[in-house]
């Protein structure tokens, strides 16, 4: 009983972890592992270009590749081992389970297939398949890495091996049917259709691998806008909290709102980045993945299963739209310190009539992941704000009514009191709120005409009239049978226009 269970462990100990038998001219390796001579051989050719070398069982490398010498030792207990009679009893990995592919000469209890023969159209295990090397008649025949899948490889039709692709029908066929029902059609060799199908998969290769490089680029971009984001909210942070100090008796509370929607938008912002971030990561996984399976199709030896599978593994997702991407390094939030400054130097106005401007500022920043433009006027509304008149500007021929949202002109002069932002050279009135970044606004009207501006808030009172100098641009002169400006298109070219123009200034 005990030389029996020695025996057990011996023919164990000495089973090559490649080939999973007897050690056939026993080699040990750097690392202590031994193998048969051909079997490290061909695994370490396989690692060639590399030029890193490993062991199948510990994986530790070597660099170069080692020298391989006998291990006598070895060598002579395997012959003691044969002289026994014992062999090496299969371990149980080397037998197919439900997911392999069998062998299918084998009795009993099935070992896995090591190939498979598109000749023979059956599966064999390493022992079954020593005819196939041995005897010549089956020198021609082509082995493959075992499959599942021989009998696809049959015409359901005339029960022949389909060796033959219908272009005209893109399906595979044998030689009966190219002269049967796909008479005249325009057919090829497997082997032919599978060059030109390789051809262009080879194309897909590169073009994912470029999109892999395109993604990776945009990813590593996005990291680059968090940290700008981070850097720029967190300076605008540190400047508001000094110029709210100078202020802290009338402004405390206000300081804090401040600095919490700050906060609020960084954090909004930030996660909108890493969501597109993420977007693209896990698209540059699935094209790896996609890629991967593109590189084992174009190894696979059987024509008619890389006809078979090549063209639903073709088709590519479609690509996540980056365009948007546009890096402005320390540009966030910027405006919000220059609308801090602003209540700085006009308090009292500032908290009486523009307490939501810093609000609205902080709201407005423009991060490189701003949403599409909004193309119809219900588009357009989603984002409306009421406009109202400052009647401390209006003009004293200009009556304000309807809470100072519109503006009527008047014979007779109105009884405003004197103010210095009032216009007295012309009949213009501007509106409390200010505008900043990209605008669009409607204006009804009734009469004979009105002028439409946009200008800055230190424009002369009393000098020309709005369009009229380097502080304002104008669209004038519209009639009553002119398109009204609340058709979204016109409006969008006022927009457009003006804005031009002020860039210029």
């Amino acid at each position: 009983m005990q030389l029996l269970h020695m025996n057990q462990m011996d023919q164990t100990k000495f089973c090559c972890s490649v080939c999973l038998d007897l050690l056939k001219d026993p080699v040990t390796i750097p690392c202590g592992h031994s193998y048969c001579m051909n079997c490290i051989k061909s695994f370490w050719d396989e690692e060639e270009k590399k030029k890193i070398y490993s062991c199948p069982q510990c994986r530790r490398t070597f660099t170069p590749r080692p020298a391989l010498e006998k291990n006598l030792l070895v060598e002579d207990l395997v012959e003691e081992l044969k002289k026994t009679g014992l062999q090496a009893a299969p371990a149980d990995h080397c037998y197919a389970g439900p997911e392999d592919v069998a062998c299918d000469f084998c009795t009993g209890r099935k070992m896995k297939a090591f190939k498979s023969c598109l000749f023979c159209l059956a599966s064999y295990c390493e022992k079954h398949l020593q005819t196939h090397y041995d005897s010549p008649t089956f020198k021609k025949h082509k082995l493959v890495e075992p499959s599942k899948k021989l009998q696809e490889n049959i015409c359901s039709r005339h029960d022949e091996v389909m060796k033959m692709f219908c272009r005209t029908d893109q399906q595979s066929i044998c030689y009966l049917c190219s002269v049967d029902e796909h008479k005249g059609h325009d057919t090829v060799s497997a082997a032919a259709e599978r060059t030109e199908r390789q051809r262009e998969l080879e194309v897909s290769r590169q073009n994912i691998q470029q999109r892999i490089q395109d993604r990776e680029k945009d990813v590593k971009l996005l990291q680059q806008e968090v940290e700008a984001i981070n850097q720029s909210a967190d300076q605008t942070v540190e400047h508001s909290e000094k110029i709210f100090t100078e202020l802290i008796h009338l402004i405390q509370k206000r300081s804090s709102d401040v600095k919490q929607q700050i906060r609020s938008q960084q954090e909004t912002e930030v996660s909108r980045v890493k969501e597109l971030q993420e977007k693209l990561e896990q698209e540059i996984t699935e094209l790896k993945r996609k890629d991967a399976e593109l590189k084992q199709l174009s190894h696979t030896e059987d024509h008619i299963q890389f006809l078979h599978n090549y063209p639903s593994l073709s088709a590519l997702s479609e690509s996540t739209d980056s365009s948007s991407i546009n890096i402005r390094p320390l540009s966030y939030f910027k405006d919000v310190t220059a609308a801090v400054s602003e209540v700085r130097d006009k308090l009292q106005d500032i908290l009486r009539e523009e307490r939501t401007n810093i609000s609205l500022t902080v709201t407005e920043e423009d991060v490189l992941l701003s949403p599409p433009e909004p193309k119809t006027r219900a588009g357009f509304l989603k984002y409306s704000c009421e406009i109202t008149l400052d009647p401390n500007t209006a003009n004293t021929q200009l009556l304000l009514s309807e809470g100072n949202r519109k503006v009527t002109f008047m014979d007779q002069q109105q009884s405003y009191s004197d103010h210095p932002d009032r216009f007295t050279g012309w009949r213009q009135v501007l509106s409390r709120e200010s505008l900043t970044g990209r605008c669009y606004w409607e204006v009804e009207w009734r009469g004979g005409g009105v002028d439409v501006a946009v200008a800055y808030k230190n424009i002369s009172r009393a000098g020309s009239g709005f369009g009229r100098n380097d502080k304002s641009c104008c669209l004038n002169s519209l009639s009553a049978s002119a398109v009204l400006l609340s058709q979204c298109s016109l409006s969008k070219i006022i927009s457009v226009r003006c804005l031009k123009k002020l860039s210029q200034m």
